[in-house]
């Protein structure tokens, strides 16, 4: 197996699994169905527990200075590739137990499922799952105002600009043939951003 096999399977999030999201401070970002994960790490390794499994190394609730409180998980993804299990796959995730909420603190009966659903998505980031929408040119959720204000957004949308103002198969074609790459999916950040930059509103 190569050393991209499984990142180059995995980097596209179908349209259907993928949600943008409308508020707070995440908004604008893309929100991946988890079953998505479930499903593409079943397709890869096998069913839950034969091809791949979790293990819950650890969780507790923390109190914030502000009087919210969050549920933290911290789990570990094993995969068999080969007829082998992989070492462990860190993956650290965290929801909101107690909110400050416009008419006081709410609670989260959910928050360690949310919590746990965040730990896989961290952990199978590692292997590439998404990773064309997380790859934005260093944009992050922990990034702030003036650094969002300045990245580019995911290739994705990028790609969906491009396609715009070529919907011509023929024009398409041409573009791949200047970078000459078989489809515009392979062209490399750079190539994407130039393109971009051209036509971004």
């Amino acid at each position: 197996m190569g050393n991209m096999d499984i990142y180059e399977k995995v980097r596209e999030v179908p349209q259907t699994a993928q949600k943008t999201i409308q508020g707070g401070r995440l908004k604008g970002f893309t929100d991946i169905n988890p079953m998505w994960r479930i499903k593409a790490l079943t397709e890869q390794f096998g069913p839950c527990g034969v091809g791949w499994y979790i293990d819950i190394k650890d969780k507790w609730l923390e109190s914030s200075a502000n009087g919210e409180v969050t549920a933290n998980v911290i789990i570990e993804l094993y995969i068999k590739t080969e007829g082998e299990w992989s070492k462990p796959i860190v993956g650290i995730g965290g929801s909101k137990f107690v909110s400050n909420e416009k008419n006081g603190p709410t609670v989260s009966d959910e928050c360690f499922k949310m919590a746990l659903t965040d730990a896989i998505s961290v952990a199978c980031k590692s292997l590439g799952f998404g990773a064309d929408i997380y790859w934005s040119q260093g944009r992050t959720k922990y990034d702030t105002d003036d650094q969002k204000k300045n990245a580019y957004p995911s290739r994705l949308q990028m790609l969906d600009v491009i396609r715009q103002h070529y919907p011509d198969g023929e024009v398409m074609n041409n573009l791949c043939k200047t970078f000459k790459i078989n489809r515009i999916e392979d062209a490399t950040d750079e190539q994407l951003i130039a393109v971009y930059n051209k036509y971004k509103s």
